[in-house]
């Protein structure tokens, strides 16, 4: 032993002090992450989101953020960039620094149907490390009470009768309830116009008042008007019916066979998120979501729980895929 030099030699409080910064250096080294970071995070979180305050984006992110914060000892602030189909919020988070601190509660429209419609400013597979999935979020077909039709089927045969007098609501071209409409009337052979509206309240007024004759939203927005009877639920854009709605079936059982749809929430961060950083986020969302408090809060919401460790780069690959012929075929253009 006497041989070996130690790295810390001198005075006996020196050396333990030399001693410590060694072995924090050596514990930080086997993360993979520099000595100034093994307590993150040390400061506020941003989580930015693509819509506006009150809607079904900011409960859910409330869902997730307020449980987090107490995981995680940092506040985890929500940042509101609405606009373009929430691509404004994507690029947020894909020029931010990559270091925990800026993170996005995204769903599908800004990272795989925006992409699939025109150059977003970002690369969906580059520009963000996935984080994991934080719920899907199946859409409800639901028509107007002047629209005349009590199924989806009678929609349907009606559209195919009369392939001019029927226009559907959307919350934006390129919104989730517009790509999905365009995918049923591509599976049943039909014919709708798309009026867009700069969001889902606007999308329902106009179902109210009859200017349009149906659309696909979440449950949240239209769950006390279905109530109240002013409108018709169709149909669920979902592989599965949806707890909040039990008597409405889905597409594919009722006019088209492996029909799927949903919107999703996915936790996503800058490219080149450091991977313990990525596992300690993973590791919460997963703990806050296994809560039996939270599970039901968010099927009040119509939205379910993702299958356990869903690979959230896969579900993007294969979306765009999906989204990207349905452009081609349907010749659709989106400008912007």
């Amino acid at each position: 032993m006497s041989g070996l030099r130690t790295p810390c030699p001198g005075a006996d409080l020196a050396r333990r002090a030399c001693l410590g910064r060694l072995a924090g250096a050596a514990g930080a080294w086997a993360l993979g992450l520099p000595a100034r970071a093994q307590a993150w995070p040390t400061r506020p979180l941003r989580v930015v989101l693509g819509y506006t305050p009150g809607g079904s984006a900011d409960t859910t992110a409330r869902e997730l953020t307020v449980p987090l914060t107490a995981a995680l000892g940092q506040p985890l602030v929500v940042d509101y960039k609405a606009g373009a189909s929430g691509t404004i919020a994507g690029a947020e988070v894909a020029r931010a620094a990559p270091d925990g601190y800026t993170l996005g509660l995204l769903d599908n429209a800004p990272l795989t149907i925006v992409p699939a419609l025109r150059n977003a400013g970002y690369d969906p597979l580059a520009a963000f490390t996935p984080i994991t999935m934080v719920s899907h979020v199946p859409q409800v077909l639901v028509a107007s009470t002047s629209a005349g039709v009590g199924t989806l089927r009678e929609l349907i045969e009606a559209m195919r009768k009369a392939p001019g007098k029927f226009s559907y609501a959307s919350g934006g071209a390129g919104s989730v309830g517009h790509l999905t409409t365009e995918l049923l009337k591509s599976r049943t052979g039909t014919y709708a116009l798309h009026v867009p509206y700069r969001g889902g309240a606007p999308a329902i007024n106009a179902l109210l008042a009859g200017e349009v004759q149906f659309a696909f939203l979440t449950p949240t927005a239209t769950q006390g008007f279905i109530q109240a009877g002013k409108l018709k639920p169709l149909g669920v854009s979902s592989r599965s019916r949806v707890a909040s709605l039990p008597g409405v079936p889905t597409i594919a059982e009722s006019v088209a066979p492996g029909f799927e749809a949903p919107g999703w929430f996915a936790l996503v961060g800058p490219a080149g998120l450091p991977e313990p950083v990525v596992s300690t986020l993973r590791r919460s969302v997963a703990q806050v979501l296994a809560t039996p408090a939270t599970v039901s809060r968010l099927e009040a919401l119509g939205q379910t729980l993702p299958p356990v460790g869903q690979d959230v780069r896969g579900v993007i690959t294969a979306e765009l895929a999906t989204w990207k012929q349905l452009v081609a075929e349907r010749k659709l253009v989106i400008e912007g």
